[in-house]
């Protein structure tokens, strides 16, 4: 039976017909790689901007919030595990039908009618929103349409394919860079640095970027890590020169598969904020 190739992510899963690709939101169906999750929104809510987090972009305002399933990361600590990666999610991709379908047209609508309670617009985030990019792109442009904003909250473990078809409706991103080394990426959240680096440096060209680092104890807690990451995010040439971009500095707490680690002390969370400073103008701690 013939194969076909997934180029959403650097996994490039090559999927037979019916089977589900490793963020176990994409499958193959009719001899086409195809997003089993659009428009299955598993999440909802009307949150503060501040929360995405965006410290630097309409700050005060909310931003309707919405999530499906699938991640094409497997980070031991995620927060969004339910829907993101666990035996919940084998449950979503292996009945996607059985969620209630809701179509852009009606986020679109429901993002119209909640300006009067301060919302700006649509943010994709919750699960990683470009395992599902067609719906993110589709539900975008209406929203641009009836003049309001879209906010991206990403993993950033996509194609640039991927990033150019979403990035003309995107007026705001959040960025995970987890950490500042190819081991980190490697060996514990299967991910891709170079990857994410890439998807970075395109983004900041066409639209507001704010980065986030989590901090683990003994994983990417060293000031040089954290100096060479701000320095490589001061490089950056975009909308806004690089020292400018935002970065958030946010502690562990114990979660899922990683239990066993310490919070964050906080005086590392200021330590390696102070760190980031010799590079940037502006650093937030997070979750202190």
């Amino acid at each position: 039976m013939a194969k076909i190739q997934c180029d959403v992510c650097f996994r490039h899963c090559r999927l037979e017909e019916g089977q589900t690709g490793f963020c176990r939101a994409r499958s193959c169906r009719n001899g086409r790689i195809e997003a089993a999750n659009y428009g299955r929104i598993t999440s909802a809510a009307l949150d503060p901007v501040e929360k995405k987090p965006l410290r630097r972009y309409k700050p005060g305002r909310k931003v309707l919030s919405i999530g499906s399933y699938g991640c094409n990361l497997r980070c031991p600590f995620c927060q969004n595990s339910d829907i993101s990666w666990s035996d919940v999610v084998e449950f979503y991709s292996e009945t996607p039908d059985s969620f209630e379908y809701i179509s852009p047209e009606r986020i679109a609508g429901t993002a119209a009618e909640l300006v009067e309670q301060g919302n700006i617009g649509v943010a994709f985030t919750y699960n990683e929103p470009l395992t599902g990019y067609e719906y993110v792109r589709d539900t975008a442009r209406l929203v641009k349409e009836i003049g309001l904003d879209n906010v991206l909250v990403t993993n950033g473990t996509a194609s640039l394919e991927v990033f150019n078809e979403i990035s003309p409706f995107i007026d705001a991103m959040n960025i995970d860079l987890k950490a500042f080394t190819d081991g980190f990426y490697r060996d514990l959240v299967k991910g891709d640095l170079n990857m994410v680096k890439d998807f970075i440096r395109e983004a900041v060209k066409t639209c507001h970027v704010e980065l986030t680092t989590l901090i683990i104890p003994g994983e990417n807690d060293s000031e040089d890590e954290i100096r060479n990451l701000s320095g490589w995010i001061a490089g950056l040439e975009g909308k806004v020169p690089g020292n400018e971009i935002p970065l958030h500095i946010t502690r562990f707490f114990p979660r899922f598969h990683m239990t066993d680690k310490a919070a964050t002390p906080v005086e590392t969370i200021y330590r390696l904020a102070d760190a980031a400073r010799e590079n940037l103008k502006y650093v937030y701690e997070g979750n202190v």
